[in-house]
């Protein structure tokens, strides 16, 4: 199954070609654990999701990485504003460690309960300091970076591909960063890769170091652990897009100034989810996170099939009215599935058999070019709607393409109950079948149907699915 992606670093959509394949090493950004993931957040990583699942589909043997910035993330990408574990650990009154695991637990609650798989290797930013500044040293000694004032920076004048990745206009960029300047820069490009002198005096998470004690700028942290854990060549890097003009052109510039060489390959970013045209972010202080909307009575996988119906470079627009669809979209697909298990169980799965092989092909086209899954669940719904195909040849297809959706189909070919009061209901239905009280069966089964919970007599007896 050959697969293309967009590029970021070429800006167009391209063969995938790692280095040792079927070997693929993938890194990705995780969360800064100082408050809830938003739901904004939640997209990048089902997309980061979708494409591991993808990758594993079309047989390679992957080695996902993922970090955890527990320290060194300021307000803004780059050098300024306050540091985000500090401001939550005076906000909450706790230690910045504390924030930290606290967060980190939150975090990986909700992407379990998003059917978000975990990432192979998991590393804590604070757990790979010394690989950080031995990193930071190389640099110094290979002439990318200076000691000025107790930080040390990396001098963007030493790398002339630095503006390539984000395709970025120096004269203006270096115009917006004269205002507020930290005079210590040799270039306003400059950015700090390790602070020992920082406006927190008293900073808690500190760590010695060859230029005084101090932490690590957040840029350094990935670079350090990516190569830790995946080597000094990596074939895949994801983010949000929001990476891409500062924190991935960091990365890039310390990574390739550090090995003397290209570092990654291939690197996708996700768009944006927005709310009434606006960018969701943690640090307005008003976001919707996982909590908020199963509080409000939707299933966290109603959010992850409306993010399916997105593509991943695509910005896609939240709403609840959207969300209300993407709910009755998937009882839909949940209701079929379930169907489809019951005819093939009961014997009623007909003799007639269809051509899968067709749709398992016309599935594979659609996530291989650019992970298309808006495309892919179009495949799914057609099959679903094919009357060439029996009820278990539907079941094995969509239980097939649920290893991508991540949707747990499974669950409704499974075994079911309802609140007590909707199965004493049944019974009694049941009870009147039997005594062939048909009236009260009819009323019965009506009542039901107002409840949202639709009756279908078989031979081998009463089943049910829950209804809009």
């Amino acid at each position: 199954m050959p697969l293309r992606f967009f590029n970021t670093r070429t800006r167009t959509v391209e063969p995938f070609a790692p280095a040792a394949p079927p070997k693929v090493t993938l890194y990705c950004c995780g969360p800064t654990v100082y408050n809830h993931a938003h739901i904004g957040n939640l997209r990048t990583y089902v997309f980061e999701d979708l494409l591991q699942r993808t990758l594993r589909m079309a047989g390679y043997d992957l080695h996902h990485v993922m970090n955890i910035t527990d320290v060194g993330h300021l307000e803004s990408d780059a050098d300024e504003g306050d540091d985000k574990m500090m401001l939550a650990a005076a906000r909450e009154r706790k230690s910045p460690w504390d924030i930290a695991r606290f967060y980190e637990d939150e975090f990986f609650r909700h992407t379990d309960m998003m059917g978000i798989r975990r990432p192979d290797t998991v590393c804590r930013a604070t757990e790979h300091i010394p690989q950080m500044i031995a990193m930071v040293e190389r640099l110094v000694e290979r002439g990318h970076a200076y000691e000025a004032g107790g930080n040390v920076y990396y001098d963007t004048a030493t790398f002339p591909a630095y503006p390539d990745f984000a395709r970025l206009h120096m004269d203006a960029q270096e115009a917006t960063e004269r205002v507020d300047a930290d005079e210590r820069k040799r270039n306003p490009a400059d950015f700090v890769l390790w602070f020992s002198q920082s406006k927190y005096p008293n900073q808690i998470m500190k760590w010695d170091s060859p230029w005084g004690a101090g932490f690590p700028g957040w840029h350094i942290e990935c670079s350090a652990m990516a190569s830790e854990h995946l080597g000094e060549t990596i074939d895949m890097h994801c983010g949000g897009i929001d990476h891409v003009p500062v924190h991935h052109t960091n990365e890039i510039a310390q990574s390739e100034g550090c090995f003397g060489h290209r570092w990654v390959d291939t690197w996708l970013h996700g768009e944006f989810l927005v709310v009434d045209e606006a960018k969701m972010a943690k640090s307005s202080g008003d976001f919707l996170h996982l909590d908020r909307l199963v509080e409000a009575g939707y299933d966290p996988m109603d959010y992850r099939y409306l993010l399916l119906t997105g593509h991943y470079r695509a910005r896609l627009s939240f709403s609840f009215e959207a969300l209300d669809g993407a709910r009755q979209s998937l009882k839909t697909l949940r209701n079929l599935a379930h169907d489809w298990s019951y005819a093939a169980r009961d014997g009623s799965d007909g003799v007639r058999g269809g051509e899968t092989a067709g749709w398992r092909v016309r599935f594979h086209d659609a996530l291989a070019i650019d992970l298309h899954v808006p495309n892919a669940l179009a495949v799914a719904w057609k099959m679903a709607r094919d009357p060439e195909l029996r009820p278990a040849e539907k079941l094995a297809l969509i239980l097939e393409f649920d290893t991508i959706f991540g949707l747990d189909l499974a669950a409704a070919t499974q075994s079911r109950s309802l609140p007590d009061d909707l199965m004493a209901l049944i019974a009694r239905r049941e009870r009147a079948r039997a005594d062939r009280d048909w009236a009260t069966a009819d009323a019965l089964r009506d009542e039901l149907r107002a409840k949202g919970v639709a009756i279908k007599d078989r031979p081998g007896g009463t089943d049910w699915k829950l209804v809009g």
